[in-house]
């Protein structure tokens, strides 16, 4: 199962970039550079769950090989996995309440915007249905926090959020503040992982 859901993320990762490239085009016409990795949110998001998906297929392979398993977990992975659960989780829900706030004004719904809704409610759950196997910190989780509310201002302070419904950009003070509300609960719900992983030991 590890590897299938592997693969469907690497793939849907690819997909998602391909998806932004008009977008991260412009971007680079018009802005620094820098400021490209703040363009691509859900294809980053998804990124960051492969790799931890890579981690866990690579900790089953060393327990059925060594039959341990480190306790530790390095920094660089610590950040993934917090990165990957907060992002997952909170561009999963983003993109599937802007679709279903463009239909509510009369965007028309097309198999592309389903198919959408499919993908990112599946990195929501699965970013929560993972919550057990993820080793981050406090540590990790503030750098994450630091980024996740950096990329909100970049994205709404700058400009380079994620191409919207023409029937929406009327609504984009709402929906700046609903994004942040987002960040917060993601960040929550990985607070609340790190404490219930810690009282279940």
């Amino acid at each position: 199962m590890l590897w299938g859901l592997f693969w469907v993320n690497f793939l849907g990762t690819i997909y998602g970039y391909m998806w932004y490239g008009d977008q991260l085009a412009y971007t680079l016409d018009n802005n620094p550079e820098w400021m490209l990795p703040f363009v691509p949110d859900s294809p980053t998001a998804s990124l960051f769950f492969t790799a931890v998906i890579g981690f866990l297929l690579f900790d089953n392979r060393r327990r059925y090989s060594y039959g341990t398993q480190k306790k530790t977990v390095h920094p660089v992975r610590a950040f993934i996995e917090a990165f990957a659960l907060v992002t997952s989780f909170k561009y999963g829900i983003w993109a599937v309440t802007m679709i279903f706030a463009a239909a509510a004004k009369g965007d028309v719904t097309t198999w592309k915007d389903w198919m959408l809704v499919v993908s990112h409610l599946g990195m929501a759950v699965e970013a929560l249905l993972y919550v057990s196997f993820y080793r981050f910190g406090y540590g990790a989780l503030a750098v994450v926090a630091l980024w996740a509310l950096g990329n909100d201002y970049m994205d709404y302070g700058q400009g380079v959020f994620p191409w919207l419904p023409q029937r929406l950009l009327d609504d984009l003070r709402t929906i700046c503040k609903f994004t942040v509300i987002m960040s917060i609960v993601s960040l929550g719900i990985a607070l609340v992982s790190i404490i219930w992983r810690r009282n279940r030991v």
